[in-house]
């Protein structure tokens, strides 16, 4: 099926396409880039198929970097525009390579598509009529497809996550019936798939894995979530649905995220149900802490966002109270560079309980927001750094260099957070000479 209609493309796109047919090749922009131009979003991508040989396009092009040979793909570079530019593929060396065998043996149907300023739109399985009805479909046989790469299944869960399609009934039997495959993808590939799921803006599709039976291949501690009940007054939801919930009502910071998603993880380990009924979790953050870290340690992620992740979970159940001392000293346990985003775990994690509670949750957290706003400004001291004397001072005064410096600037610190007029010099040689004292009299 040809569509006709006219889209502009980037002058480097249309360079590399001339150049290729007038050396008697046939070349189409395929896939995301066809998808997102229908969708009117401007494409991040732009990829050529072409009947051209690795080796001829490197010959037509003065410039190209060769970024997977052996796929058939090489990188060409236009000014500062580099373009993907892949030979026709075929996965069946009996088949003939043409445009409509390599769009036989991609995914989905709305990926599926190619485009030439010439002819139109080529459209052989139906992506265009797909889009327009919101559907997720593989191209053919699923099983085939989810066979020759098994991370377009969690690609199929992805595109209905950022696009909103449901996704066809077909394919989602074939999802089921193939997802042990997916055990064979590498971590790094389900991660970043996994990732795009939980930072768009439905996160709560991630309940996909769990139905498609991916999950528990995949992210088995998130998967049993499902079967632990919450029998509470502050829940309404199993520990999964709540996690999704609040994920939902967070901004779409990856690290964020993931924090909310694996903040309760541990409660499938610490669920004690008392005489009454009542279920409880003593001890669940520090057990989510460790999950978590097993977690994002086998998919790959950098240290900077592991760390970030499991200090939010280890502090997301603190208890902080409306009030000036009891803020101070969570920002000094917490750290500065990661209270506001407490708040915003604490928030959400509110935001996915019981709605009965949430009024009188949100306000408390507001007055906490207020108040910390005004420690900031009025530039309380929170930190030893902060304080107004530092460790030469001390030494001055007589006391030893190494640990006994850092224990006295942190009962200093403790009594200026209790009290921040404190933090002035003469009040804190006072202080200190008094701790020397007492330290003499001790002996």
């Amino acid at each position: 099926m040809t569509e006709h209609f006219s889209v502009k493309l980037p002058e480097e796109v249309a360079h590399i396409l001339k150049a290729l047919n007038d050396n008697n090749h046939q070349a189409y922009i395929v896939g995301g880039c066809v998808r997102d131009i229908i969708l009117n979003k401007d494409p991040k991508d732009w990829d050529i198929s072409t009947s051209a040989t690795t080796d001829e396009i490197k010959a037509i092009f003065n410039k190209t970097i060769d970024t997977g040979i052996k796929h058939g793909t090489v990188s060409v570079v236009i000014g500062n525009k580099v373009v993907e530019v892949t030979s026709f593929r075929t996965f069946n060396p009996d088949e003939s390579k043409s445009l409509i065998t390599d769009l036989s043996h991609r995914d989905l149907t709305i990926n599926s598509m190619a485009y030439h300023p010439e002819e139109g739109l080529l459209d052989p399985f139906s992506g265009l009529e797909d889009i327009k009805n919101a559907v997720i479909r593989a191209v053919g046989n699923p099983s085939d497809r989810f066979m020759e790469d098994p991370l377009r299944m969690l690609r199929a869960v992805r595109f209905s996550a950022t696009l909103g399609f449901d996704i066809d009934k077909s394919t989602l039997d074939a999802i089921k019936s193939c997802s042990q495959l997916i055990v064979n993808i590498s971590r790094e590939r389900i991660r970043d798939e996994l990732t795009k799921i939980l930072i768009s803006n439905r996160p709560f599709k991630f309940i996909l894995l769990r139905d498609v039976q991916l999950l528990k291949y995949i992210l088995p501690e998130f998967d049993i979530c499902f079967d632990i009940t919450q029998n509470h007054p502050y829940h309404i939801y199993n520990v999964a649905e709540h996690s999704l919930k609040a994920v939902s009502e967070i901004e779409n910071d990856i690290g964020l995220r993931w924090a909310i998603l694996l903040h309760d993880t541990g409660k499938a380990v610490t669920k004690f149900t008392d005489k009454d009924g009542t279920d409880h979790f003593y001890g669940h953050p520090e057990k989510s802490v460790d999950i978590a870290k097993n977690v994002l340690e086998r998919l790959k992620f950098d240290n900077k966002t592991i760390a970030k992740v499991c200090r939010l979970i280890r502090h997301h159940d603190k208890r902080i109270q409306p009030d000036f001392k009891s803020v101070r000293k969570a920002v000094n346990t917490i750290g500065e560079d990661f209270f506001m985003d407490l708040l915003k775990v604490q928030e959400a994690d509110k935001k996915g309980q019981n709605p009965e509670f949430l009024n009188t949750s949100l306000t408390e957290l507001n007055k906490i927001k207020e108040i910390y706003k005004e420690i900031s400004n009025e530039k309380h001291c929170l930190s030893v750094k902060d304080l107004k004397i530092n460790g030469r001072d001390l030494i001055a005064l007589g006391f030893r260099q190494g640990k006994e410096i850092g224990y006295i600037l942190e009962k200093l610190l403790n009594n200026v957070l209790e009290k921040p007029e404190l933090n002035t010099y003469n009040d804190l040689i006072e202080m200190a000479k008094s701790l020397k004292n007492q330290q003499g009299e001790s002996l």
